[in-house]
């Protein structure tokens, strides 16, 4: 049997629009872009100028302010600086909130390894945001 599912997030009880309702792969990838950035940007002040030639510990550094950025912002906000720019957040399915910092280190983790943002089910959630029981919706 196939479910008839009209928009991503109705299976969830989430609204088809408006505050609360999934957001499309273009602002989640945006909010990225700019946390990218960010990183980019912090790791340079601690790094130099190794971040922007990839050499030494400017291979790892961004990736690992990434991963200590949006562990700390969206486990105790909701929301990682991208995010908040594009008035997104990440929510629990269970309606608690904030997500918590042992839900926004395992999703953030999963989401520095790349692929598993990258396989997502109908409702627009990568295995990082299924194993963490999470989901970016329109804040």
């Amino acid at each position: 049997m196939v479910d008839s599912v009209s928009y991503p997030g109705q299976r969830l009880g989430l609204p088809a629009e408006g505050s609360g309702s999934i957001v499309g792969f273009g602002r989640r990838l945006a909010a990225l872009v700019i946390d990218w950035a960010a990183a980019l940007l912090i790791a340079s002040i601690f790094v130099g100028e190794d971040v922007w030639t990839g050499a030494g510990a400017g291979l790892w550094a961004p990736l690992f302010v990434l991963l200590v950025e949006r562990t700390l912002l969206d486990g105790l906000l909701g929301y990682s600086i991208g995010r908040r720019v594009l008035s997104i957040a990440v929510v629990r399915l269970d309606g608690r909130r904030p997500v918590g910092i042992p839900r926004a280190f395992v999703r953030s983790l999963l989401l520095c390894l790349a692929v598993p943002a990258l396989i997502n089910d109908q409702d627009r959630r990568g295995l990082h945001d299924l194993t963490a029981g999470t989901a970016v919706v329109h804040a």
